[in-house]
């Protein structure tokens, strides 16, 4: 019998097969077989065949098990991914702790929200940037132009001096 550090309900990254990089939340774990079903995650499709006049048969798709070491926890203090340690509370009962943070793992304990900027910044970030549009759209637009104009009539006027370089087909 394996012991999992992953319960259900837990946000986990895959770290590995066709889905790694996906955050996402476990939907049940299998300790037996060492193994979890992560929502969204190896999507299986399954053939059901009606059974009875009422039973509608169809193609399902729903998720299939992978392997619990193919996952990590996702911290939801520090929101990292992270190896789980085993400690005490300061009640005295054993909890999951995070090995980055030191946070615990079993409490409802929620990343801090960011506070947006203020609407006064945002108008001074768009202004340089509509000044620099302007400025690229002055200055490149003319000198593209004339030198993309330049390269090919180069490459024509190769073609026209060099007919040595042509190939006669057939004959003798």
């Amino acid at each position: 019998m394996a012991r999992l550090s992953i319960k259900k309900g837990d946000n986990v990254l895959v770290t590995a097969g066709i889905d790694s990089g996906k955050v996402a939340e476990v939907l049940e774990c299998f300790p037996e077989e060492g193994k979890v079903t992560v929502k969204g995650v190896h999507m299986i499709t399954k053939h059901n065949k009606p059974r009875s006049a009422q039973d509608k048969g169809g193609i399902v798709k729903k998720e299939g098990k992978i392997d619990a070491s193919n996952v990590s926890i996702v911290c939801p203090a520090c929101g990292k991914a992270t190896r789980v340690a085993h400690g005490k509370n300061d009640k005295g009962e054993k909890v999951r702790l995070c090995k980055k943070c030191g946070a615990s793992l079993d409490s409802g304990v929620k990343k801090p929200t960011e506070k947006k900027a203020p609407k006064a910044e945002k108008v001074e970030k768009t202004e340089p940037a509509v000044e620099k549009k302007e400025e690229k759209a002055k200055k490149p637009a003319t000198s593209r132009k004339s030198s993309t104009a330049v390269k090919t009539t180069k490459s024509v006027s190769t073609v026209k001096k060099n007919p040595s370089t042509t190939k006669k087909i057939g004959g003798k």
